[in-house]
């Protein structure tokens, strides 16, 4: 205990013992003790209590004394309050304890004055939650290590049927992780709403903690309430660090996820091409199709409503429409098939022009190099970026069309695309002037190139 804390543990116990024999003392106005510990007010504090202030006596929202001083992370003025007899297991009006405050708060000093204080490790919050599960989640890990020791319950659940490891894993707390685990934590013990441990750590977005729970041998094959796979719901948060480290457990690679996509297209619209050249090598296929979702949907405060089924599309036009070059290059790498077209028309270079990247329009157009492809509405690539609002990366786009002959005079359901950008935004109509205007303001009639219609 630091110099500072041993003269307050002292003078206040020598207050205590002072105030005790003295005669006649009138008991102070328990609002000077509030007001002093909410300043982080030792001396005050002191005076206070010497003059006979409760230091049990709650204030008027219900808070008890101690818990004020845990709140101002302030060890000494803790262990001032402890020395003069604050009761260490009070809860607050909402039934939240001193020690459950100070490891929410995540203090280790606070933590351990409390439990010499013979704080109650297994007491639970209302909802369930115990201190010991707040810890996993807020405090450092050697308060959680402390809070083991002085006999809580590794697998004691709340009211959701959460354990303390689920609490760790759900904040990828690796040392707290580590400490349940060496107490006999279960590492595929289920909540109630059907979720192991190391669902939780995937949805952290913590890739070690998920490393830490299949080192401990959690099963990666589990499914979760709507039969989704540990891998689709890495997929799912974007975890894409996390579901490389899943691939390898040999996850059906054709399987749909909720929105009918296989993990490659998930992957590939994420535009996370390490995952994605780490399924082509473990044998996705590079053109199989969204479709149907093989998952049984249950309507989940995670996810929401079902979402609306989607065309049949490839991974390439995923990362194409996603604006991701690299995942791009990778795909097509592994064989993706760059002729793709869509129901509605739609091929890699219309899809790459809906995604705002000019490395992938390029990626695109070295793949499919017809720049003025249509789809059933007669959009080119030209029609559908002079469509919409200015963005970062228009001017090197249209440049990018412009050296590939992209034609102004193609007309489409809504015009030409020069009549669509004289009639659009002013900072688009702008940009596609000084990119494709001949010097006078004039739009030619023809960049060149050949129109070819869509496939159907």
């Amino acid at each position: 205990m630091p110099d500072r804390a041993r003269i307050a543990v002292a003078l206040a116990a020598a207050l205590a013992l002072a105030s005790g024999t003295a005669e006649a003392r009138k008991p102070a106005d328990a609002s000077a003790l509030v007001r002093a510990i909410t300043a982080d007010d030792l001396a005050a504090t002191q005076a206070a209590l010497a003059a006979k202030a409760d230091p049990n006596a709650r204030s008027d929202y219900g808070a008890t004394p101690l818990a004020l001083a845990v709140n101002t992370q302030d060890p000494e003025l803790v262990a001032t309050m402890l020395a003069a007899h604050a009761k260490p297991n009070t809860a607050d009006a909402d039934g939240v304890t001193p020690l459950a405050l100070a490891c929410e708060l995540g203090n280790a000093a606070i933590v351990s004055h409390l439990l010499d204080a013979h704080a109650d490790v297994r007491a639970a919050a209302p909802d369930g939650t115990t201190p010991l599960a707040i810890c996993a989640r807020f405090g450092p890990a050697e308060a959680v290590t402390r809070i083991l020791a002085e006999g809580a319950g590794h697998e004691t659940p709340d009211a959701r049927g959460q354990t303390p490891l689920m609490w760790a894993a759900s904040a990828g707390r690796t040392e707290a992780i580590a400490a349940l685990l060496k107490a006999g934590a279960d590492v595929n013990r289920v909540s109630k709403g059907g979720f192991t441990p190391l669902f939780f750590a995937i949805k952290s977005n913590g890739p070690a903690a998920t490393a830490a729970l299949l080192a401990a041998g959690a099963k990666a094959d589990f499914r979760g309430p709507e039969n989704t796979s540990a891998l689709q719901l890495a997929l799912y948060q974007h975890n894409y660090s996390a579901a490389a480290l899943l691939v390898p457990y040999g996850f059906d690679l054709a399987a749909r996820d909720r929105e009918g996509k296989t993990p490659l297209d998930a992957a590939a619209e994420g535009g996370d091409a390490t995952l994605v050249k780490l399924l082509l090598a473990r044998g996705a296929d590079a053109n199989a199709l969204s479709g149907p979702s093989t998952i049984k949907w249950v309507t989940e405060a995670n996810f929401g409503v079902a979402p609306p089924p989607v065309p049949p599309t490839p991974p390439l036009l995923w990362a194409a429409q996603g604006g991701h070059a690299e995942a791009m290059a990778a795909l097509l790498a592994g064989g993706a098939d760059p002729h793709f077209v869509a129901a509605d028309g739609t091929n890699v270079v219309l899809a790459a022009a809906r995604g705002g990247s000019d490395a992938a329009l390029q990626v695109a157009l070295q793949a499919a190099p017809d720049v003025n492809v249509a789809n059933a509405n007669g959009f080119t690539a030209l029609h559908i970026l002079v469509s919409g609002r200015p963005f970062p990366e228009l001017a090197a786009m249209l440049r990018t069309l412009a050296a590939y002959h992209a034609r102004t005079d193609l007309k489409s359901k809504y015009g030409t695309a020069a009549e669509i950008a004289d009639k659009g935004l002013s900072g688009v109509k702008t940009i596609f002037r000084e990119t494709f205007a001949d010097g006078t303001g004039a739009m030619p009639p023809n960049r060149g190139g050949q129109h070819v219609a869509a496939r159907p």
